[in-house]
Protein backbone atom coordinates (compact mmCIF):
# COMPACT_ATOMS: atom_id res chain seq x y z
CA UNK A 1 0.00 0.00 0.00
CA UNK A 2 2.86 2.29 1.05
CA UNK A 3 4.90 1.48 -1.95
CA UNK A 4 1.81 2.12 -4.43
CA UNK A 5 1.41 5.58 -2.95
CA UNK A 6 4.81 6.44 -3.14
CA UNK A 7 4.76 5.41 -7.03
CA UNK A 8 1.62 7.34 -7.26
CA UNK A 9 3.25 10.21 -5.83
CA UNK A 10 6.29 10.17 -7.62
CA UNK A 11 4.26 9.87 -10.89
CA UNK A 12 2.51 12.69 -9.88
CA UNK A 13 5.45 15.32 -8.36
CA UNK A 14 8.22 14.02 -10.32
CA UNK A 15 7.55 12.15 -13.55
CA UNK A 16 4.72 13.51 -14.86
CA UNK A 17 5.53 15.15 -18.16
CA UNK A 18 4.80 18.85 -17.20
CA UNK A 19 6.80 18.04 -14.50
CA UNK A 20 9.76 16.44 -15.70
CA UNK A 21 9.95 18.51 -18.70
CA UNK A 22 10.04 21.73 -17.80
CA UNK A 23 12.46 24.14 -18.67
CA UNK A 24 13.42 28.12 -17.19
CA UNK A 25 13.23 30.20 -20.38
CA UNK A 26 13.97 33.69 -19.89
CA UNK A 27 10.87 35.86 -21.45
CA UNK A 28 9.09 32.84 -22.24
CA UNK A 29 8.35 31.22 -19.30
CA UNK A 30 5.13 32.77 -17.30
CA UNK A 31 6.46 35.47 -14.93
CA UNK A 32 9.92 34.57 -16.24
CA UNK A 33 11.75 37.84 -16.74
CA UNK A 34 12.90 40.94 -14.01
CA UNK A 35 10.17 43.45 -15.73
CA UNK A 36 7.43 41.12 -14.71
CA UNK A 37 8.62 40.67 -11.06
CA UNK A 38 9.42 44.33 -10.75
CA UNK A 39 6.04 45.17 -11.97
CA UNK A 40 4.45 42.69 -8.95
CA UNK A 41 6.75 44.29 -6.31
CA UNK A 42 5.86 47.37 -7.74
CA UNK A 43 1.89 46.94 -8.17
CA UNK A 44 2.01 45.62 -4.57
CA UNK A 45 3.65 48.29 -2.69
CA UNK A 46 1.25 50.92 -4.94
CA UNK A 47 -1.97 48.58 -3.66
CA UNK A 48 -0.88 48.58 0.52
CA UNK A 49 0.14 52.02 0.18
CA UNK A 50 -3.24 53.40 -1.48
CA UNK A 51 -5.66 50.80 0.55
CA UNK A 52 -3.59 51.41 3.60
CA UNK A 53 -4.35 55.24 3.61
CA UNK A 54 -7.71 54.42 2.70
CA UNK A 55 -6.95 56.54 -0.61
CA UNK A 56 -8.93 53.68 -2.31
CA UNK A 57 -11.95 52.51 -0.04
CA UNK A 58 -11.86 49.12 0.68
CA UNK A 59 -15.65 47.02 1.30
CA UNK A 60 -16.85 45.94 4.38
CA UNK A 61 -17.40 42.51 4.12
CA UNK A 62 -19.50 40.77 6.39
CA UNK A 63 -17.31 38.47 9.48
CA UNK A 64 -19.01 35.26 8.29
CA UNK A 65 -18.01 36.06 4.70
CA UNK A 66 -13.94 36.62 5.59
CA UNK A 67 -13.79 34.13 7.40
CA UNK A 68 -14.74 31.64 4.55
CA UNK A 69 -12.67 33.66 2.43
CA UNK A 70 -9.59 33.58 4.99
CA UNK A 71 -10.30 30.07 5.34
CA UNK A 72 -10.17 29.14 1.71
CA UNK A 73 -6.91 31.16 1.08
CA UNK A 74 -5.02 28.95 3.96
CA UNK A 75 -6.03 26.24 2.78
CA UNK A 76 -4.94 26.65 -0.29
CA UNK A 77 -1.72 27.81 0.70
CA UNK A 78 -1.53 24.76 3.02
CA UNK A 79 -1.87 22.32 0.12
CA UNK A 80 0.41 24.35 -2.38
CA UNK A 81 3.43 24.63 0.47
CA UNK A 82 2.93 20.48 1.29
CA UNK A 83 2.67 19.80 -2.46
CA UNK A 84 6.24 22.08 -2.84
CA UNK A 85 7.88 20.87 -0.44
CA UNK A 86 7.34 16.99 -1.12
CA UNK A 87 7.47 17.40 -4.76
CA UNK A 88 11.11 19.07 -4.08
CA UNK A 89 12.07 16.37 -1.84
CA UNK A 90 11.24 13.66 -4.30
CA UNK A 91 12.53 15.13 -7.27
CA UNK A 92 15.54 15.97 -5.48
CA UNK A 93 15.79 12.20 -4.84
CA UNK A 94 15.23 11.31 -7.88
CA UNK A 95 17.36 13.58 -9.92
CA UNK A 96 20.01 14.53 -8.06
CA UNK A 97 23.34 13.12 -9.44
CA UNK A 98 24.92 13.26 -5.71
CA UNK A 99 24.42 14.26 -2.10
CA UNK A 100 26.48 17.32 -2.88
CA UNK A 101 23.79 19.08 -6.24
CA UNK A 102 21.42 19.90 -3.19
CA UNK A 103 23.43 22.54 -1.67
CA UNK A 104 25.87 23.05 -4.55
CA UNK A 105 24.65 23.08 -8.36
CA UNK A 106 28.35 22.78 -10.47
CA UNK A 107 28.59 26.16 -12.31
CA UNK A 108 27.90 26.01 -16.07
CA UNK A 109 26.79 22.19 -15.86
CA UNK A 110 23.11 22.71 -13.72
CA UNK A 111 20.48 23.75 -16.25
CA UNK A 112 17.24 25.49 -15.32
CA UNK A 113 14.86 22.71 -16.23
CA UNK A 114 13.29 19.12 -14.62
CA UNK A 115 11.50 18.59 -12.04
CA UNK A 116 13.02 20.64 -9.21
CA UNK A 117 13.05 23.60 -10.80
CA UNK A 118 9.59 22.58 -11.68
CA UNK A 119 8.77 23.22 -8.29
CA UNK A 120 10.95 25.97 -7.75
CA UNK A 121 8.68 28.00 -10.63
CA UNK A 122 5.17 26.80 -8.57
CA UNK A 123 6.94 28.53 -5.15
CA UNK A 124 8.07 31.48 -7.32
CA UNK A 125 3.81 31.71 -8.86
CA UNK A 126 2.90 31.07 -4.87
CA UNK A 127 4.49 34.09 -3.41
CA UNK A 128 2.87 36.23 -6.00
CA UNK A 129 -0.53 34.04 -4.60
CA UNK A 130 0.37 35.07 -1.01
CA UNK A 131 -0.07 38.57 -1.73
CA UNK A 132 -3.36 38.12 -1.10
CA UNK A 133 -2.83 37.99 2.80
CA UNK A 134 -2.22 41.49 2.83
CA UNK A 135 -5.40 41.97 1.12
CA UNK A 136 -7.31 39.34 3.99
CA UNK A 137 -5.37 41.49 6.56
CA UNK A 138 -6.58 44.82 5.18
CA UNK A 139 -10.24 43.81 4.89
CA UNK A 140 -10.26 42.90 8.42
CA UNK A 141 -9.26 46.54 9.54
CA UNK A 142 -5.68 44.72 11.13
CA UNK A 143 -2.95 46.24 11.20
CA UNK A 144 -0.04 46.09 8.71
CA UNK A 145 3.40 45.74 10.35
CA UNK A 146 6.55 46.51 8.30
CA UNK A 147 7.77 42.98 8.65
CA UNK A 148 4.78 41.96 6.73
CA UNK A 149 4.97 43.88 3.85
CA UNK A 150 8.34 43.68 3.30
CA UNK A 151 8.99 40.08 3.30
CA UNK A 152 6.08 39.59 0.82
CA UNK A 153 7.65 41.90 -1.63
CA UNK A 154 10.81 41.03 -1.81
CA UNK A 155 10.55 37.38 -1.49
CA UNK A 156 9.05 38.01 -4.98
CA UNK A 157 12.45 39.60 -5.82
CA UNK A 158 14.10 36.50 -4.18
CA UNK A 159 12.52 33.91 -5.90
CA UNK A 160 12.91 35.50 -9.29
CA UNK A 161 16.25 35.43 -8.82
CA UNK A 162 16.55 31.72 -7.22
CA UNK A 163 15.69 30.59 -11.04
CA UNK A 164 17.49 33.26 -13.22
CA UNK A 165 20.74 32.69 -11.53
CA UNK A 166 19.74 28.69 -11.14
CA UNK A 167 20.69 29.69 -7.56
CA UNK A 168 22.73 26.85 -5.13
CA UNK A 169 21.26 25.94 -2.01
CA UNK A 170 17.33 26.05 -3.95
CA UNK A 171 16.05 22.80 -3.03
CA UNK A 172 17.33 23.46 0.71
CA UNK A 173 15.49 26.73 0.90
CA UNK A 174 12.12 25.61 -0.56
CA UNK A 175 11.65 22.56 0.83
CA UNK A 176 12.94 24.20 4.36
CA UNK A 177 10.46 27.25 3.83
CA UNK A 178 7.41 25.27 2.63
CA UNK A 179 7.52 23.18 5.22
CA UNK A 180 7.44 26.23 7.99
CA UNK A 181 4.18 27.38 5.25
CA UNK A 182 2.78 23.86 6.18
CA UNK A 183 3.01 24.52 9.77
CA UNK A 184 2.00 28.62 9.56
CA UNK A 185 -1.23 28.33 7.43
CA UNK A 186 -2.53 25.34 9.52
CA UNK A 187 -2.04 27.81 13.08
CA UNK A 188 -3.78 30.40 10.69
CA UNK A 189 -6.56 27.78 9.49
CA UNK A 190 -7.46 27.01 12.86
CA UNK A 191 -7.45 30.33 14.18
CA UNK A 192 -10.01 31.41 11.06
CA UNK A 193 -12.16 28.70 12.18
CA UNK A 194 -12.08 29.11 16.05
CA UNK A 195 -9.84 26.34 16.89
CA UNK A 196 -7.71 28.59 19.64
CA UNK A 197 -4.52 27.17 20.49
CA UNK A 198 -2.37 27.52 23.48
CA UNK A 199 -0.24 31.27 23.24
CA UNK A 200 2.93 29.58 23.14
CA UNK A 201 1.95 27.87 20.05
CA UNK A 202 1.92 31.58 18.29
CA UNK A 203 4.84 31.96 20.03
CA UNK A 204 6.05 28.55 18.23
CA UNK A 205 4.99 29.41 14.74
CA UNK A 206 7.46 32.83 15.21
CA UNK A 207 10.36 30.68 16.27
CA UNK A 208 10.52 28.22 13.97
CA UNK A 209 10.32 31.04 11.60
CA UNK A 210 13.32 32.39 13.03
CA UNK A 211 14.93 28.92 13.50
CA UNK A 212 14.54 28.76 9.21
CA UNK A 213 16.39 31.48 9.21
CA UNK A 214 19.12 30.02 11.08
CA UNK A 215 19.57 26.98 9.79
CA UNK A 216 19.61 28.61 6.17
CA UNK A 217 22.83 30.13 7.61
CA UNK A 218 24.17 26.85 9.04
CA UNK A 219 23.67 25.32 4.83
CA UNK A 220 25.31 28.77 3.74
CA UNK A 221 28.48 27.73 5.38
CA UNK A 222 28.48 24.21 4.03
CA UNK A 223 28.04 25.70 0.66
CA UNK A 224 30.19 28.43 1.10
CA UNK A 225 32.99 25.00 1.62
CA UNK A 226 31.96 23.65 -1.35
CA UNK A 227 32.36 26.88 -3.61
CA UNK A 228 35.59 28.18 -2.40
CA UNK A 229 37.38 24.78 -1.47
CA UNK A 230 35.61 22.29 -4.23
CA UNK A 231 35.58 23.84 -7.38
CA UNK A 232 32.73 26.55 -7.13
CA UNK A 233 28.95 26.54 -7.24
CA UNK A 234 26.26 28.30 -9.32
CA UNK A 235 24.33 31.09 -8.74
CA UNK A 236 26.22 32.82 -5.93
CA UNK A 237 24.95 36.66 -6.95
CA UNK A 238 21.38 34.87 -6.42
CA UNK A 239 22.83 33.58 -3.19
CA UNK A 240 24.20 36.87 -2.38
CA UNK A 241 20.99 38.66 -2.46
CA UNK A 242 19.18 35.54 -0.38
CA UNK A 243 21.58 35.96 2.35
CA UNK A 244 21.15 39.48 2.85
CA UNK A 245 17.34 39.02 2.35
CA UNK A 246 17.61 36.15 5.28
CA UNK A 247 19.64 38.23 7.60
CA UNK A 248 17.03 41.51 7.26
CA UNK A 249 14.18 39.09 7.72
CA UNK A 250 15.80 37.31 10.82
CA UNK A 251 16.71 40.85 12.34
CA UNK A 252 13.36 41.85 11.90
CA UNK A 253 11.93 38.94 12.88
CA UNK A 254 14.37 38.76 16.42
CA UNK A 255 12.95 42.40 16.87
CA UNK A 256 9.17 41.10 17.01
CA UNK A 257 9.75 38.13 18.67
CA UNK A 258 11.16 40.06 21.82
CA UNK A 259 8.86 43.35 21.23
CA UNK A 260 5.81 40.79 21.50
CA UNK A 261 6.53 38.13 23.10
CA UNK A 262 8.68 40.77 26.26
CA UNK A 263 5.58 42.99 26.30
CA UNK A 264 3.39 39.80 26.90
CA UNK A 265 5.19 38.77 29.42
CA UNK A 266 5.34 41.51 31.26
CA UNK A 267 2.19 41.98 31.23
CA UNK A 268 1.46 38.41 32.59
CA UNK A 269 3.89 39.29 35.03
CA UNK A 270 2.22 42.80 36.31
CA UNK A 271 -1.43 41.12 35.94
CA UNK A 272 0.12 38.27 38.39
CA UNK A 273 1.25 40.70 40.70
CA UNK A 274 -1.74 42.72 40.93
CA UNK A 275 -3.59 39.39 41.96
CA UNK A 276 -1.50 38.78 44.53
CA UNK A 277 -1.80 42.52 45.82
CA UNK A 278 -5.71 41.80 45.93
Amino acid sequence: MAAALLRHARWLLVDRPAVASFHWRPGTTLAASPSFAAAAVCAYLAAVLLLHRRVVPLPTLPPRLLRAVSAVHNVVLLSVSAAMAAGCVLSAAATAPSPRWVLCFPPGATPPSGPVFYWAHVFYLSKIYELGDTLLILLGRRPLTLLHVYHHAVVIAMCYLWLATTQSLLPVALVTNATVHVVMYTYYLCCTLGLRWPPRWKRAVTELQIVQFVFSFAASVVMLWFHFARGGCEGMAGWAFNAVFNASLLALFLDFHGAAYAAAKGKKRSTSNGEKAE
